[in-house]
């Protein structure tokens, strides 16, 4: 059955809903299993450890650009119409709210999906920390926070189309974006030989990055057999987050969508992972990674999220697979972020004169 008779038989909202959730247990359990998270590679970046964690996460980068380019010169996929790339944008926004995302996802020791993923293997931090992302994404897009989300927004606009476009920046097409990400994955390969990987690691981060591809040609397919208008969109976390807190407490007979499918697919996809690798266990709060810290860094996140239009994946690896001007903005602030806060937070301090107190390490994810 062809994806035309899916959506006559079962209906767009649907087909997009079971899409992600297809999609997310793929992103959670390879995500998962290959522990790719935003995070730990920015970390490894500014210590100037050039590694594991770093090229995880640039393995999945890469596939997605490469996957995306790819089918995009096979003309499997049109991503002219995304609104990342058609609709109007904000250089401010993306600017700030990634830097506020990076700090944030210091704080609470992962970005959005990293916390759904570790949510699901008994991480009670992660769980806490992803319900006050959700609440600030929501406030941000709709709520008290939404005022102060437009204003920033509204400092530095750009156009859809073209000027949005960083391949038409450059005077490129798709053939370029597809050696831009043979580049990067070349980078990937680099480290992670010299890193010694194991099987989990090669499948799980290029997976990872492929689940990511998939979403856009999955939600392209539904827009090209669909009876009514639908809008090509790719994986992100922050407005799905949102998507969720309003079914459950305002909204129960809200309308599936992809995103609604892709949450509980990513808990499951990790939980599952979890078992297989006998790494799930309860875990709380202790030590100097104190509550207020975690509860900061997730309002941080939201409110970043939502100004910078995605989170770590929606906007850095999604946006960034189409080569959208403001996702790679985004993408700078939330490295740059995230080494400010490392530096400023993270790295030991020396002890005071009148005291003995030090900041903690930074740890794995």
């Amino acid at each position: 059955m062809d994806m035309a008779a899916w959506i006559e038989r079962w209906g767009e909202p649907t087909v997009l809903a079971c899409g992600g959730l297809l999609l997310g247990l793929g992103f959670g359990f390879f995500g998962q299993r290959s522990k790719f998270c935003l995070r730990a590679a920015v970390i490894e970046f500014w210590h100037r450890r050039f590694g594991d964690k770093l090229a995880v996460w640039l393995l999945a980068f890469s596939t997605a650009v490469v996957t995306v380019q790819g089918m995009i010169l096979l003309g499997w996929l049109d991503v002219s119409s995304a609104r990342q790339l058609a609709s109007r944008g904000s250089l401010s926004g993306a600017l700030i709210g990634g830097l506020l995302f990076g700090l944030g996802m210091v704080m609470t020791r992962g970005c959005a999906s990293r916390l759904l993923v570790l949510s699901a293997n008994g991480n009670l931090r992660a769980l806490l920390s992803g319900l006050i992302f959700a609440v600030t994404a929501q406030a941000s897009l709709s709520g008290a926070l939404a005022p102060w989300r437009e204003a920033i927004s509204n400092w530095w606009v750009v156009e859809g189309g073209a000027a949005r476009d960083l391949l038409a920046w450059i005077g490129g097409g798709a053939r370029t974006g597809l050696w831009i990400g043979l580049v990067w994955m070349a980078a990937a390969v680099a480290f992670a030989v010299r890193s010694g990987w194991s099987f989990w690691k090669w499948v799980g981060g290029a997976a990872t990055g492929l689940m990511v591809a998939l979403a856009w040609w999955f939600s392209y397919q539904v827009m090209a057999h669909s009876f009514e208008p639908v809008q090509i969109q790719g994986m992100t976390f922050s407005g799905p987050s949102a998507e969720w807190l309003m079914r459950v407490l305002a909204e129960p007979n809200k309308p599936w969508s992809f995103g609604l499918g892709l949450m509980p697919g990513v808990f499951l996809g990790s939980l599952a992972g979890a078992l297989l690798g006998r790494e799930w266990k309860l875990e709380g709060f202790g030590g100097a990674y104190t509550m207020p810290r975690y509860i900061v860094g997730a309002v941080l996140m939201g409110f970043g999220s939502m100004l910078a239009g995605g989170c770590a994946v929606g906007a850095g690896v999604t946006g960034g697979s189409i080569f959208a001007l403001t996702a790679w903005v985004t993408l700078v602030g939330m490295w740059v972020g995230g080494g400010l806060a490392d530096r400023l937070i993270d790295r030991p301090q020396p002890a005071a004169q009148s005291g003995s107190w030090t900041a903690e390490p930074a740890r794995a994810p």
